[in-house]
């Protein structure tokens, strides 16, 4: 009995030695495993001074939604939004990392703590402002509705029976499920996608934001967009996880400083405007210091 004490206690010390060893070597949640120098924990929100001591902002955006996020033949980032991103990183003194998001992606980025900021065409809406935290907008938009010549729609009433491309988790998608339930909605989770569906002929129109849908006509022969303004006027602003005040606070602040010098006039000049051309008026678009007028 002596020698079957002797050995229990021997394998007992043996045990508890291996999970001393192994938790040294991981987080403390038992995984086993480190968070990349840098990168969030899962799910935790950075504060300004982890952000800044990192020497990078993640920031999530659009990879193929010309002219606002997408990645130019050079695999560079582009677009309205990405001009702002690159003037945040600037002004915290770091780089910025950019993360690809989809629509329907973006709260879950978020939420995840995969990205510190959102700045993908962000609809402010009251259901998304139960997850997430919005700062001040940067931009107006309403819906629209891009079509073929051949079959132009300029009704809405028009597309009852009919089967409307709308990309999966955009205020498109809930405009149209709860107003109009007659209305066949063809879904996908990418915008190159929605487009593509559109010039094979699988969906009768596409709807989107306005200032989107615009651009990609005047680039898309054939296309017109005959609903130029559907449902309400609505904001565009950065969204950070829900109950990140720190970083919040500081875009906020970001956003009013920047209207001193008119940035996002400057942004318009610089991004949307070589697209644009005369179609658009910059007041219907534009919003400097988070007031929208």
């Amino acid at each position: 009995m002596k020698n079957l004490k002797k050995v229990l206690i021997f394998m007992t010390v043996i045990a508890l030695s291996i999970g001393l060893l192994a938790g040294c070597g991981g987080k403390g949640d038992g995984s086993g495993t480190q968070e990349p120098s840098g990168q969030p924990a899962a799910g935790n929100a950075r504060s300004l001074d982890a952000i800044q001591e990192s020497g990078k902002v993640i920031i999530g955006v659009f990879s193929d939604k010309a002219p606002f996020g997408y990645v130019d033949s050079s695999g560079t980032y582009q677009g309205y939004d990405v001009y702002f991103a690159n003037r945040i990183g600037e002004d915290l003194g770091v780089d910025v990392e950019f993360v690809s998001v989809e629509p329907a992606s973006r709260v879950e980025y978020l939420k995840t703590g995969k990205v510190d900021i959102i700045l993908a065409n962000f609809t402010v809406t009251e259901e998304r402002a139960q997850s997430v935290d919005f700062a001040l907008p940067y931009m107006k938009v309403a819906l629209g509705v891009v079509s073929p010549d051949n079959g132009l729609i300029t009704d809405v009433e028009q597309l009852k029976g009919k089967t409307l491309i709308v990309a999966k988790g955009t205020t498109a998608e809930t405009f149209f499920t709860e107003n109009y339930p007659e209305v066949n909605l063809l879904k996908f989770d990418q915008y190159t996608e929605t487009y593509n569906a559109l010039l094979d002929g699988r969906g009768d129109a596409f709807s989107t934001d306005n200032t989107e849908v615009l651009a990609w006509a005047l680039q898309n022969k054939g296309f017109t967009v005959g609903i130029e303004s559907l449902g309400s006027i609505d904001t565009i602003a950065p969204a950070v996880q829900k109950g990140n005040t720190e970083l919040l606070n500081w875009l906020n602040d970001e956003i009013k400083a920047l209207a001193d010098e008119r940035f996002f006039h400057k942004n318009y000049e610089e991004t949307l405007a070589p697209v644009y051309g005369d179609a658009v008026d910059p007041e219907s678009l534009v919003v400097e210091g988070g007031i929208v007028e």
